[in-house]
C-alpha cells in the first residue's frame, strides 16, 4: 500500500500524447493479419509520472505544450480527473505514439511527438509551490522544448527546488551522443538520475558507478535488483516477483513517481526504491500506461 504524500508537489515537464497500444496475441505475421487488442491511452513520460503520482495519492503537476485539438482536450481532462494539476500551453497537433507489445510484454514504440516538443517558454506559475521538478531526457534533446527545459532546471535550482532527470531511452542517448549527454547531465547536476541497466551501460558506466553530476543514481534492471548509488556507495534492492506481466509500458514512469514521492518526504533512497517497485508492479498488470 502506498502511503499518502500530502503537501509535497511533484512537477513534471515534457510530453502529453496519445498512446495507441497494440497488444499482440502472437508474433507479428508480416505481410498478413495478426490478431491483436488495440487500446488508446494517455501517454508521454512526463504526463505518466504525474498521473501515477496522483494515483498513488500524491500531489502532482504536469507542465508542457499540448495540441489545440480534441485529442489534447481529452487527454488534459483525463489528467485533471485523475487529480493532476495542469499548467500548459495549447497549440499545434497532439502527438501520438504507437506502442507494439509482444506476447512477452516487451514493447516497441513508434513516436510522433507533435506539439510536445514546441514549448518555447514555461507557462506562468509552472514552478510555483513545487518541491521536485522531474524532467525526462526526451525533454532535453529536441528544440525548442530542450532550451525551455534547461532554463526550467536552472530556475528550479535558483528556487531551491530539487531536480530529477530520467535517461529515458538508449535510442535517445545514441542519437544525442553519449559523450555530449554525459556533459549535459554533469552541467545540470540533478539530485536524482534514473536510468535502466542498458542506458547505464550505453553511458559507459560501470555497474556501481554513479552518473557524473548526479547526487543520487538509480539503476533499474527489470526483475533484477535495482541499484541505488549514493556517495556512501551502492545498494542492491531486490524486486518482488510479478506473475503474468501484461505490458511494461509506463513501468519506468511509475517507478520514478513512486520513488520521488517517497524520497521528497525524506524516505531513505533504498526504502524509496521499495515504494517504487510496488507502484511499478501495478502498471505491469494492465495494458498501456495505466494502473490496475
Amino acid at each position: 500500500m502506498i502511503a499518502r504524500y500530502a503537501h509535497a508537489v511533484l512537477c513534471t515537464l515534457g510530453d502529453l500524447v496519445e498512446d495507441v497500444v497494440v497488444w499482440l496475441h502472437e508474433p507479428i505475421n508480416y505481410g498478413t493479419d495478426t490478431p491483436a487488442r488495440i487500446v488508446r491511452r494517455r501517454g508521454g513520460s512526463a504526463a505518466n509520472v504525474a498521473a501515477f503520482a496522483a494515483a498513488a495519492r500524491g500531489t502532482s503537476r504536469f507542465v508542457g505544450q499540448v495540441g489545440d485539438d480534441d485529442t489534447g482536450e481529452r487527454l488534459l481532462a483525463g489528467l485533471r480527473a485523475g487529480g493532476v494539476d495542469t499548467v500548459v500551453t495549447r497549440g499545434g497537433r497532439t502527438g501520438t505514439i504507437a506502442v507494439v507489445v509482444d506476447p512477452t510484454g516487451e514493447r516497441t514504440m513508434l513516436t510522433d511527438r507533435g506539439a510536445a516538443t514546441e514549448l518555447e517558454q514555461l507557462p506562468p506559475g509552472a514552478l510555483d509551490g513545487i518541491q521536485v521538478l522531474h524532467v525526462p531526457s526526451y525533454s532535453l534533446t529536441d528544440e525548442p522544448l530542450a532550451l525551455t527545459a534547461r532554463a526550467a532546471i536552472e530556475a528550479a535550482r535558483d528556487r531551491g527546488i530539487l531536480v530529477s532527470i530520467d535517461a529515458s531511452s538508449t535510442t535517445l542517448l545514441r542519437s544525442f551522443g553519449t559523450a555530449g549527454f554525459r556533459l549535459l547531465i554533469d552541467a545540470l547536476r540533478p539530485d536524482v538520475f534514473f536510468c535502466n541497466r542498458e542506458e547505464h551501460r550505453e553511458l559507459g558506466l560501470a555497474l556501481d558507478e554513479p552518473m557524473p553530476g548526479s547526487t543520487l543514481t538509480v539503476v533499474k534492471a527489470g526483475g533484477d535488483p535495482t541499484v541505488v548509488i549514493t556517495a556512501a556507495g551502492a545498494k542492491s534492492i531486490p524486486v518482488p516477483p510479478v506473475e503474468h506481466i501484461l505490458d511494461t509500458t509506463g513501468a519506468g514512469d511509475a517507478f520514478a513517481a513512486g520513488f520521488l514521492l517517497a524520497w521528497m518526504q525524506g524516505t531513505a533512497p533504498d526504502a524509496a526504491a521499495i515504494d517504487a517497485h510496488r507502484l511499478a508492479a501495478r502498471v505491469l498488470l494492465s495494458p498501456g500506461a495505466g494502473l490496475t
